[in-house]
Parts: C-alpha cells; structure tokens; sequence
C-alpha cells in the first residue's frame, strides 16, 4: 500500500494505492497519528487507487473518524472504486461517512 498526504487549506488530503488491509493498515494508523499530532483535523481520503479494503482497514477509518470527532473534525471518503464501494455499502460504512466521487467535490463540501 502507498499513501501520501498533502495539506490544502488547513485540510489533509490522503492518497491510497493498492490494498488496505490487517498488514498495511497499522501504516495507514500510524501516519494519520502523526497529521493529528501536526495539528489536521479535516481529512479527505482518496481511494481512487485503492484496489481491497478489509474490516482491518474498515477498523482504521473508524478509529480516524472518532479520534477526530472529538477534536471536532471530520473525515471525508473520495473517490471509491466498484470493489471498494460495494464493501462501503454492504458494510454500512457508506451512511457512517460522508461519500463523494472525487477529491474536487469533497473539497468543495469542507
């Protein structure tokens, strides 16, 4: 898995590539860890190149998503892909977060 963030306008936007699951998430946990230590509360997560997500990875969003609405932040998910999309519906996760089809529309929401 490859994630990169960058910040815009107070906000932090998270690319992943490839597969989030019980191996790579602890990455995805751990740099997130450190964009909150820096101070970013808004995040916007690109899954456009994400190709599987697990509950592992599923786990990760969720603990983000608390750790921030408790410093009144807020996580927003783009771009999700048919595999991904489908494991967001069928999980529930769809109504949890707030769901938007590119990085553009989500910027335009916060």
């Amino acid at each position: 898995m490859k994630i990169e963030g960058k910040k815009e306008n107070g906000r932090i936007i998270v690319s992943v590539e490839g597969r989030m699951d019980a191996v790579s998430a602890p990455e995805f946990d751990r740099k997130c860890e450190e964009w909150i230590a820096e101070g970013a509360s808004v995040f916007i997560v690109d899954f456009g190149g994400l190709e599987y997500i697990s509950s592992a990875g599923l786990r990760s969003l969720l603990v983000l998503g608390k750790k921030l609405a408790a410093k009144k932040g807020k996580v927003v998910i783009a771009a999700l892909k048919d595999v991904v999309k489908e494991v967001f519906s069928i999980s529930g996760f769809g109504s949890i977060f707030t769901v938007v089809d590119s990085v553009d529309a989500a910027l335009g929401r916060i």
